[in-house]
């Protein structure tokens, strides 16, 4: 009976070790922010909030969520071309920890190379990081109603082993009461994207 319950308890244990190592396997990928580090929102409209006021934007609304600093870098009509052209001067003069870039959409709208966007978007992850920030990936649907992201995010997500919140834009802008338009989101849907967007960085460890 002894040697038995020795046996027991020691698989127990075994099984106890597996279990925190396979926790720790499961930690989130982003570094944790501190309360003093700084959040860049990089992109266009749906960054800069088109379609509400200025205290409606997701980035607003996500420092309400996070308690941090949260930068707003969108430029409503921005390309891909543009946002890099003007990428290395925001981080010189920002100096974020981690930066969320929502770049593309008007690209896809008007129907730009899939290759070009790709490489001005890889380039910017190649500057973030090269800043020493960090990079999360939103991506953007293509022109088509049923689409859950254009090709070329998850292939960068991919590619460059980045954390993605791949299809969050494209379930918002199914959804009719979150929409000022057919591209752009009111108030509440830019609530429900900086949530979203919240909730994927806590989920990643980034707080």
């Amino acid at each position: 009976m002894e040697a038995n319950s020795a046996w027991r308890y020691g698989y127990a244990g075994l099984l106890l070790i597996a279990v925190l190592v396979l926790s720790g396997c499961g930690e989130g990928r982003l570094e944790t922010l501190g309360p003093d580090d700084r959040i860049l929102a990089f992109g266009d409209s749906l960054t800069e909030g088109y379609g509400v006021a200025p205290g409606q934007s997701y980035p607003v609304q996500l420092a309400q969520i996070t308690g941090l600093e949260v930068i707003n870098a969108g430029v409503s009509g921005e390309e891909t071309s543009e946002g890099l052209a003007r990428l290395e001067q925001v981080l010189q003069r920002e100096a974020p920890q981690l930066v969320l870039l929502l770049e593309g959409g008007n690209d896809i709208l008007r129907n730009r190379n899939a290759a070009q966007i790709r490489e001005n978007l890889a380039q910017m992850i190649e500057q973030i990081r090269a800043s020493g920030a960090q990079v999360v990936l939103i991506g953007v649907p293509e022109k088509n109603l049923f689409s859950s992201v254009a090709p070329v995010y998850r292939e960068l997500a991919e590619q460059y082993d980045l954390v993605f919140i791949d299809t969050l834009i494209a379930d918002l802008l199914r959804t009719a009461r979150y929409k000022s338009d057919q591209v752009h989101f009111n108030a509440l849907g830019y609530r429900a994207l900086a949530e979203g967007i919240a909730e994927r960085l806590e989920a990643e460890g980034a707080f």
